[in-house]
């Protein structure tokens, strides 16, 4: 009989979490590498930044694309400039939402998942606008021209807010 601490990890059948199980496919075809970490969250990299998806099934199933970044010191320490980066960056695009919490920089893009949605699509295009949406944050909140700043430069990642450490999941 074999250990059964090293089986792999398999995710849990399609029909226990449908959506987050559609999430797992989608992110495989592209090529990411996706985990379920301890909070339930699908995690993955995307240039690499670590970048999460929440699902919340029900009756009106919703995917919440999100990441986290910590503030470089000399902008958390502005804690009127952050909250004004976030107010400009919140106005400019229309699909994300942006807040700081613990000098965490968190950017958002949620969306009800209705029946026959391009998942594909949801995430290919949710992702790419949270990293547009972070770099524009920072060029923002450092006062740089558009395109100045590198999303290498943009802090280091942050504990997520309910206490996990992204990309610290189950593989």
């Amino acid at each position: 009989m074999s250990d059964p601490t090293s089986l792999p990890n398999f995710p849990p059948p399609a029909d226990e979490h449908p959506l987050r199980g559609r999430v797992l496919d989608v992110l495989v075809d592209m090529g990411a590498q996706p985990n379920i970490d301890t909070d339930g969250d699908v995690a993955y990299q995307a240039n690499e930044q670590t970048v999460f998806v929440r699902v919340t099934e029900g009756d009106l199933p919703v995917m919440r694309i999100f990441g986290q970044w910590t503030l470089p010191d000399e902008v958390a320490a502005d804690a009127t400039k952050v909250s004004q980066t976030c107010n400009e960056v919140n106005l400019s695009l229309n699909c994300v939402k942006t807040g700081v919490a613990n000098n965490t920089l968190v950017v958002t893009s949620e969306h009800l998942v209705v029946q026959g949605a391009d998942l594909s699509t949801l995430v290919q295009v949710s992702t790419s606008i949270i990293l547009s949406a972070v770099q524009l944050w920072h060029e923002r909140a450092l006062g740089l021209e558009p395109g100045q700043g590198a999303q290498g430069e943009q802090g280091q990642e942050g504990p997520d807010v309910n206490g996990s450490t992204p990309g610290q999941g189950q593989s």
